[in-house]
């Protein structure tokens, strides 16, 4: 069965995560914890701890996805590690 919040990338090699767009590896890793909170919220027995967790998730990546714009080629590069390493982890693990 198809889990919706697992990444859709999760079948990639490590190499082609990090050959996109810096924007497109955090817009991704957005898209995650997206349809993880949906899925909380669909959940029967929801936990409002781990629905503030993931809404605090994806609003840092809200933030980080907003620094690109003004980031230097450096920052630019340790925000597409830091997020491209987070996909990869994101999907080995479901929400």
């Amino acid at each position: 069965m198809h889990d919706p919040a697992s990444p859709s990338s999760s079948s990639e090699p490590a190499d082609e995560i990090s050959r996109r767009a810096p924007a497109d590896v955090v817009e991704e890793v957005m898209a995650w914890y997206s349809r993880a909170i949906l899925a909380e919220r669909r959940a029967p027995n929801s936990s409002p701890e781990r629905l503030e967790q993931l809404l605090a998730q994806r609003q840092e990546c809200v933030r980080d996805r907003a620094r690109l714009e003004e980031a230097d080629a450096e920052e630019t590069a340790r925000i597409t590690a830091s997020y491209a390493a987070r996909l990869r982890e994101l999907g080995a693990t479901g929400p």
